[in-house]
């Protein structure tokens, strides 16, 4: 026979015992990788090389994706391919807006090694915007010590 001490006891273990498995009720985020603008549609990850400034035309440092529907998150990776120990990335990442706004999320010059990097963020929704695209810009004419860098990014939008 169970005496009420041992039942509270087996009630409560059971208890720590979901904590620890995870079985808390609490729903895992869900993230998926959003797709570049003009992308070839075979991977959400894009691999460029830092370029130069141009007079006339656009530069290769904006990378922008698209979002497709709403997320409450938005996470930024941001990976180094140079092997020159020297390699400095100048970094920025934005939210765009439908009514033709942008904020400014990050700016950072970055010396990862090879095969490193950062994610930056989460960055939540902004209330009473709509979110049309999410931009990295990677490069700038002030530094022009970034030219000839590899490097890969992606975005995620998470629920």
């Amino acid at each position: 026979m169970i005496t009420a001490s041992r039942k509270a006891l087996l009630f409560s273990l059971c208890g720590a015992a979901l904590q620890l498995s995870g079985a808390t009720g609490v729903r895992a985020e869900t993230c998926v990788f959003l797709n570049p603008i003009g992308g070839d549609g075979t991977s959400p990850i894009v691999a460029k090389t830092v370029g130069r400034s141009k007079l006339i035309g656009q530069t290769n440092w904006w990378t922008d994706f698209i979002v497709d529907r709403p997320y409450n998150t938005y996470k930024f990776f941001f990976t180094a391919n140079s092997s020159d120990p020297k390699a400095q990335y100048p970094v920025e990442g934005f939210m765009k807006f439908s009514d033709n706004t942008d904020l400014q999320l990050f700016n950072v010059t970055m010396s990862p090694p090879i095969g490193t990097g950062k994610m930056f963020g989460p960055y939540q929704q902004v209330p009473g915007k709509q979110i049309g695209q999410i931009s990295f810009k990677v490069g700038a004419s002030n530094d022009p010590g970034a030219l000839g860098f590899s490097y890969r990014i992606s975005v995620q939008g998470c629920n």
